[in-house]
């Protein structure tokens, strides 16, 4: 499936491209000219180049878990639904306690609560946040934690390497002063890489920080954006709306997407069962004769 999203959507092949090409640019410049210059005779170049690299690996892993998991894909049906009897089946839904079931004319299946359909992926997903070309694929109920943990990396990435910049100006005025009466080629393209660097870490580090504060905002309110939207069109246009869902504590919200285990496993790209009480559980269809 990943591959034929891929295919589908040339935007989010080039987003994957650039961040790729971000963050090993970032930490190519940052090994190259500032630690080993900075640190070369010293055990800090070791150090910091673990911690960065690592910064680095673990945003790779979540970044990967991301594209190439399950969103949550609500499955098609083996038999196309018989739209002509649409109402009588929707009153045995409410009948069988099958409530905010919804039908979806595009994939012609029913669809559990919360379930939206996806331009891009063509498919219905379970509790859809957004469709995100950075991972070209939705982010939705199975692999919102994946998604929020590259964004946690790669904001620490950004921050590691904006706090490098400092230290890259001092290595760069030094190397220049040595090619002053030589040439000047050196001197323009270690700014240039500072210049990029820094244009780099500042878009990045505000664009996920960002992203971040809202991901975390939908999981605490237990509103993705989507439903965040359609309250707010029907508060305006004064209609009665109710809650698909009761609230709960914000800690059994936190752990619905990052799992039950201990808090320092939410950081890591590990898979996680969702919660036994509260979670969402139902099959891919609801039980009732189509």
């Amino acid at each position: 499936m990943a591959v034929l999203r891929c295919r589908r959507d040339p935007c989010g092949v080039i987003c994957l491209i650039l961040t790729y090409f971000s963050v090993f640019y970032a930490d190519y410049v940052v090994i190259q000219y500032v630690l080993i210059p900075a640190y070369s005779d010293s055990v800090w170049c070791t150090l910091h180049g673990s911690v960065f690299n690592l910064i680095l690996l673990l945003l790779l892993a979540c970044h990967s878990k991301a594209v190439f998991s399950d969103p949550g894909m609500v499955p098609l049906p083996d038999t196309a639904i018989d739209f002509s009897d649409l109402r009588s089946q929707s009153s045995r839904m409410n009948e069988r306690g099958c409530e905010g079931w919804t039908v979806c004319s595009r994939c012609e299946t029913y669809r559990p609560p919360r379930a939206h359909h996806c331009r891009v992926c063509q498919r219905c997903i379970r509790r859809m946040d957004h469709h995100c070309p950075w991972i070209n694929n939705c982010v939705g109920e199975l692999n919102q934690k994946y998604f929020i943990q590259f964004l946690f990396y790669t904001g620490e990435h950004t921050i590691h390497t904006a706090c490098r910049n400092d230290e890259f100006l001092e290595n760069t005025q030094k190397f220049c002063v040595k090619f002053v009466n030589t040439s000047s080629f050196p001197s323009l393209c270690l700014r240039a890489h500072y210049i990029i660097l820094l244009v780099e870490s500042v878009l990045f580090g505000v664009f996920v920080m960002v992203i971040f504060y809202d991901q975390l905002v939908s999981i605490i309110t237990d509103e993705t954006p989507i439903e965040q939207m359609r309250n707010r069109l029907m508060i305006k246009d004064r209609l009665p709306h109710h809650p698909s869902h009761t609230r709960k504590p914000k800690l059994a919200l936190l752990r619905e997407v990052f799992g039950r285990g201990s808090v320092f496993c939410w950081l890591l790209p590990l898979h996680s069962s969702p919660p036994s009480v509260g979670g969402i559980t139902y099959s891919a269809l609801p039980d009732y004769d189509v």
